[in-house]
This record gives structure tokens, sequence and C-alpha cells, in this order.
């Protein structure tokens, strides 16, 4: 299993939109994290940045973000959601949420 953190800036006159579509996530959308081997997801907010948290139990991560990518489910509720969101600063050209570097754990 491998963590994952990342961060993404929300747009401020979007917030509430985001936050109601994320408190009924479809349940395809769901089901499919859940089948690309994503494990305990979590996304929270703070002044204007989205932080999330998952798990990755696979063993193919490009892969299954592929996989995900091309679900035609997932591609509408991405439509929904990036208008929403804007990568943060100092992303990468082409990324949208940034991962960022584990600086500890303790299990």
């Amino acid at each position: 299993m491998k963590r994952y953190g990342t961060v993404i800036r929300v747009k401020p006159e979007k917030l509430e939109e985001y936050k109601k579509l994320h408190a009924d996530v479809w349940e395809d959308v769901k089901r499919k994290i859940k089948e690309v081997h994503i494990e305990n997801y979590s996304i929270y907010y703070k002044e204007g940045y989205l932080f999330s948290y998952y798990e990755y139990s696979g063993d193919d991560y490009e892969g299954d973000m592929k996989k995900m990518a091309m679900d035609e489910r997932t591609k509408e509720w991405w439509k929904l959601t990036d208008p929403c969101q804007q990568p943060v600063e100092s992303a990468s050209p082409g990324e949208w949420w940034s991962v960022m570097e584990e600086v500890f754990h303790l299990d």
C-alpha cells in the first residue's frame, strides 16, 4: 500500500458548489475509485486549498489511473468538479492535483 497526499486550489466562488457535489458523490464514481484500488480517501479544505489523502493498494498505479480516466461516468463527474478547481502555483505543466512529498508517517 502506498499513501498519497495531493493539493489543488478551489475557486472561491465555486467552494459551495464543490462541497455540495461531494455531499452526494455518485455511486458509479465511488465504485470506480474502489475498483482502481484507492482506499481510505478523504478531501479536506483550508483557506482556498483542497488537500486529498488516499491509499493505493494495487500494483499498477499508472494503469489504474488511466482506467479511471477512461471511465465515462468518472469523466462526467470531472466535468462538474474540474471547473471548481485550479492547479497550485507550483504545479508542473499538465499537473492537476499536485502530489505532495510525505515527510512524516506514524502507524
